[in-house]
């Protein structure tokens, strides 16, 4: 069997399956696993791998980004279950042709996002590299057992949310493999993301959310996991979708479709999904953070299916649904 036959998360039900044990809270299937610590609370963890070629190239990026980069993306999962970031774990695979003052650069950024979210690095491995860089990072954090939020929680009648703005990561490398320049804007969005900690762990504590998750694979594709985990459908309204100036602007002159809104991938906000007599601590949270949380849609029962309307017509998503490594 071939890989591309059961997918990227084929595999890795195939893993889960034999996977596990006794202690473990929540194991392989949602963004982090859990395990009972202390003082009532459960300890978070989660892995990314950056792969040069695949994940990123160095003639879009530099390495002080790609540090920074690295944390955020990691630490964006345990924000999407409520929980605070504490200890990151850095592994690198490195060719001979990076010089110490290249590594010192990706190091600097590293550091440098790792003080901005409040965590500390405490440990790693390197090793060399034949060809490309390859990052590897874990993430540990913790919440109180009670204000965790797992994908799973999504009951028909939820509405659907999202912070921010979304396909601005998408519109970047779009725009960087057709050899177009970024606005500033687009630029830190796709190179330079910030992983909605604050927030994760306002809404927690808050006991607002359902369900939710980070958006990393796109809107679809990750939505796709929270109906998968609840049992249920969604319904949503490309319309309704919170769209950034500069992505209006390539709406407008033909360089974007909401597509990339969709299932770009990258934007690293969180989708969330609050039961009707939540909705109403939304706005002051709202004002909180200065972002916007913008309800797209609602959870509807499992035979739904994922529809998404635009205009007066709605139809079941299908095409492409974000990113599959092995599909």
């Amino acid at each position: 069997m071939k890989l591309a036959e059961i997918g990227e998360f084929g595999f890795i039900e195939r893993i889960r399956q034999r996977a596990g044990g006794a202690g473990v809270r929540l194991a392989i299937g949602d963004d982090c696993a859990a395990v009972e610590v202390r003082d009532s609370h459960l300890q978070l963890t989660s892995k990314d791998l950056l792969i040069e070629g695949v994940h990123f190239r160095r003639d879009w990026t530099d390495l002080y980004r790609l540090g920074r980069k690295s944390v955020s993306v990691n630490v964006s999962d345990v924000a999407a279950m409520g929980g605070n970031p504490e200890y990151l774990f850095l592994g690198l695979a490195m060719a001979s042709t990076l010089t110490v003052e290249d590594l010192d650069t990706f190091v600097d950024g590293f550091l440098a996002a790792a003080q901005d979210y409040g965590v500390r690095l405490i440990g790693g491995d390197t090793c060399r590299s034949p060809g490309p860089l390859i990052i590897s990072v874990t993430v540990q954090g913790s919440v109180p057992a009670e204000q965790m939020i797992c994908r799973s929680g999504a009951r028909p009648g939820d509405a659907v949310y999202v912070s921010g703005t979304l396909g601005d990561s998408g519109l970047a490398l779009q725009l960087l493999q057709a050899g177009q320049p970024l606005s500033s804007q687009l630029s830190a969005r796709h190179h330079d993301p910030r992983a909605r900690t604050e927030l994760g762990r306002a809404l927690a504590a808050a006991h607002i959310p359902s369900a939710m998750i980070d958006l990393s694979d796109g809107l679809l594709a990750d939505l796709g996991h929270v109906l998968t985990a609840s049992g249920a459908g969604a319904h949503i309204d490309a319309e309704a979708l919170p769209l950034s100036v500069d992505f209006q602007a390539a709406l407008s002159h033909g360089q974007a479709s909401l597509d990339l809104a969709l299932a770009g991938g990258e934007d690293y906000e969180l989708l969330f999904t609050v039961p009707a007599s939540r909705e109403d601590r939304l706005a002051e949270l709202s004002r909180q953070f200065k972002l916007d949380l913008t309800r797209i849609g609602y959870i509807g029962p499992l035979e739904d299916g994922l529809k998404i309307r635009r205009g007066s017509d709605e139809m079941a998503a299908s095409g492409r649904k974000g990113y599959n490594h092995f599909s």
